[in-house]
């Protein structure tokens, strides 16, 4: 490496963390800051762990404006918009509908897949370097069409014909066993195996392990700020002076107020999701990862547990919204894949995962000199975490 420098990376979640990790890989001294008392306790903490390099498709796409007239009010629909009079959810959605173009959807589809593929490459790296110990598996992924529709969608728009299998319902039990009751609802199933799965909160606490201790590396808990001094960003905690002289920021939905002094209105709004998480009998796991497209189910193994996830609420707020749709999940999982409860009394989680309006998360230098966004990747940030790393790795020796 040509030059060392000092890195101050504001974000404790799967972002921040894998950020950090590969900069301090490459040897530069790291500073990672986070605000709560645990890392990666917020988006990072219980998602659905699917790392689904070839399926990741922006939320925004041709279909979606005719779609989110259903959405609208509808807390038991796959996505449920709320309209409420928060200003920057209209900008947000305003901007969202400007996404939604052919054109626009496929230049963000493509962006999308080439850093996923960059992020399962990346990822492939520090495994065989000792990274481990994270639930990782290379299972393949199950794609369930309970439609006919939906279905032939699919079968149109494959993306790789040579990794992705169109399967009758017959064909789809034998792939996954414990989704077999499932087959006379079934339209159809597309398997790819090359596609993986881990848990995301034990993948944080292993980057976390694996810095700690290092001399080029500390882990500060505290409340951040950010402020320009010149061309330069300066970075505060708890009040106090950080000095650093590279700065980036990754925290996720905190990142848009951070950004604010800085004269940047970062264009991220949160999508919560949700997740259950089960201990079931051995005999009722599932061993490949298994999608419930027609429902946006997700069902993931994680060693003896079951992580069962699901559902985006855009301008909902508050525990009595996240109870009804946990119940709603409970009573999907339920009719599903009933062996693997009971579901009463399953971890629960919610989350609010801050997402562009076309998907795309933002990877850039910022308006100052020595900063960086690593910003917005919603609902793929796991799967595009390590990707995301790599390529601010190589935008830190361009800063000034």
């Amino acid at each position: 490496m040509a030059q060392r420098h000092s890195v101050t990376i504001i974000g404790g979640g799967v972002i921040g963390l894998t950020t950090s990790f590969a900069l301090w890989r490459a040897g530069h001294e790291v500073t990672l800051v986070e605000k709560q008392a645990r890392i990666a306790s917020g988006a990072s903490r219980a998602n659905g762990g699917q790392l689904s390099y070839r399926y990741v498709a922006p939320l925004a796409s041709p279909s979606a404006p005719f779609e989110a007239l259903s959405w609208l009010g509808r807390s038991g629909s796959p996505v449920a918009l709320h309209p409420n009079a928060d200003l920057h959810q209209w900008g947000w959605m305003a901007r969202f509908l400007r996404s939604c173009t052919e054109a626009r959807f496929r230049a963000a589809s493509s962006a999308l897949l080439t850093l996923a593929l960059e992020s399962q490459r990346e990822l492939a790296t520090w495994r065989d370097q000792g990274l481990s110990g994270f639930d990782w598996r290379q299972p393949g992924k199950l794609i369930l069409y309970r439609h006919h529709a939906s279905f032939a969608k699919a079968a149109k728009g494959l993306s790789d014909r040579q990794s992705q299998r169109l399967l009758t319902p017959a064909e789809c039990a034998m792939i996954e066993p414990a989704f077999a009751a499932l087959a006379p609802e079934l339209a159809g199933g597309l398997f790819t195996d090359s596609e993986e799965v881990a848990d995301c909160h034990a993948f944080c606490l292993k980057l976390r392990d694996a810095m700690q201790g290092h001399e080029r590396f500390r882990l500060l808990h505290g409340s951040a700020a950010l402020e320009r001094s010149g061309t330069r960003c300066l970075v505060r905690l708890n009040g106090v002076p950080l000095p650093s002289n590279r700065v980036i920021l990754a925290a996720g939905l905190a990142s848009r107020e951070l950004a604010r002094p800085l004269g940047v209105g970062l264009p991220l709004y949160p999508l919560r999701g949700y997740s259950l998480t089960v201990t079931p009998p051995a005999s009722s796991l599932p061993e490949v990862s298994v999608t419930d497209y027609d429902r946006r189910v997700v069902y993931a193994r994680h060693g003896a547990r079951l992580r069962i996830a699901a559902m985006v609420d855009i301008g909902k707020s508050g525990a009595r919204g996240d109870e009804r749709r946990l119940a709603q999940l409970r009573r999907l999982a339920q009719q599903t894949l009933p062996e693997a409860g009971p579901y009463d009394r399953a971890e629960a989680w919610a989350g609010e995962r801050p997402a562009t309006p076309d998907s795309v998360p933002i990877i850039e230098r910022g308006p100052c000199d020595n900063l960086l966004f690593n910003v917005g990747h919603g609902a793929l940030g796991f799967t595009l975490a390590p990707g995301s790393a790599r390529r601010i790795l190589s935008l830190v020796g361009e800063t000034m």
